[in-house]
């Protein structure tokens, strides 16, 4: 019995390290090396500043203020949150 569980076990593992060396056996198999063969064409400045110009067309975006001091209290935002909570308001666990 313990030779077959020996036997059984070296065989798990030569399947084993067979199957991590597929990826380059066979090229590449499931697409983890993509970028490797892809030259890029545009600087990653102009990329960026693509981005950023597009930012602000995207869903729910909200430029927010710097340094802008709050105009409620401490006390004034927990008793909101303790209304909102007591409401059902804030969604928790996995609805959420």
């Amino acid at each position: 019995m313990n030779a077959t569980r020996l036997f059984s076990v070296a065989a798990v593992a030569a399947f084993a390290s067979f199957a991590a060396q597929a990826g380059s056996a066979y090229g590449d198999l499931y697409g983890a090396n993509f970028d490797a063969s892809v030259q890029s064409t545009r600087a990653s400045a102009e990329v960026r500043a693509e981005g950023a110009a597009a930012l602000p067309a995207q869903k729910n975006f909200v430029v927010l203020q710097a340094n802008q001091p709050s105009q409620l209290s401490r006390l004034a935002v927990r008793a909101e949150a303790v209304t909102a909570a007591r409401a059902g308001e804030i969604a928790t666990g996995n609805r959420s």
